[in-house]
């Protein structure tokens, strides 16, 4: 079932903002233990979820969205919770990965 399988991508890369998240939180004074185990249990569930979509969607295709949608939700996290630059530069940068999440989906 194909829309299952882009249902399991798209849970699969929003888990993967989970881990960068866990490894920044982790750096926080009494965060590390919680910050790391975040971490690991999102790469845990993101790759399973990314194993999963690939039975149906192409593998270029799954990792490419996956990655973008990881990249993207990163970028947009770290800028409200940790106050990362926020230039026109880097959001325009950032839009250029959400199109093309948009369109490889698009065009499967």
């Amino acid at each position: 079932m194909m829309g299952m399988a882009w249902t399991y991508l798209i849970a699969a890369g929003l888990f993967e903002i989970g881990w960068p998240v866990g490894l920044k939180m982790a750096q926080a004074p009494g965060k590390t233990v919680i910050g790391v185990i975040l971490a690991g249990a999102c790469m845990i569930v993101s790759g399973y979820l990314l194993f999963l979509a690939q039975r149906q969607i192409p593998m270029g295709t799954a990792y490419a969205v996956w990655t973008g949608i990881g990249a993207a939700g990163t970028f947009i996290l770290g800028i409200f919770m940790y106050g990362d630059p926020a230039g026109a530069m880097r959001i325009f940068s950032v839009l250029l990965i959400i199109s093309g999440v948009v369109l490889l989906k698009l065009a499967h």
